[in-house]
């Protein structure tokens, strides 16, 4: 029997559009214990996603916090081969911050002005 923090209405879900590449990927995160999330990366053709899925499955709530040069999430991109400007860190950041209840669910957008 899955408890009440294993059920799919505690799976925090967030699409990332990076833009011109066109390799949208979809970020599932959902709370495992009191200081941790698991983390996947579904949906995206990318190979840099892909590999990034596959370095990140559990992740604490000090990583959450740690500074971006020793955030392992933003490291995990950059062994992955994740370009700087792509969104998919901050995606996994944004969920994951969501199913600790740390954050509110809300957009992130960035938008050019012509």
């Amino acid at each position: 029997m899955e408890t009440e923090s294993n059920s799919q209405k505690d799976i925090v879900r967030v699409t990332a559009e990076p833009g011109i590449c066109g390799f949208s990927c979809d970020v599932e995160a959902r709370r495992t214990g009191s200081h941790t999330v698991s983390v996947k990366i579904k949906g995206s053709e990318c190979e840099q996603a892909q590999r990034l899925s596959s370095l990140l499955e559990m992740m604490s709530m000090k990583d959450l916090f740690a500074p971006v040069t020793r955030n392992p999430i933003f490291l995990a991109a950059q062994e992955a081969g994740c370009h700087p400007s792509c969104p998919m860190p901050i995606a996994i950041l944004k969920a994951a911050e969501v199913a600790m209840n740390m954050a509110l669910p809300r957009g992130v957008l960035i938008k050019f002005k012509p």
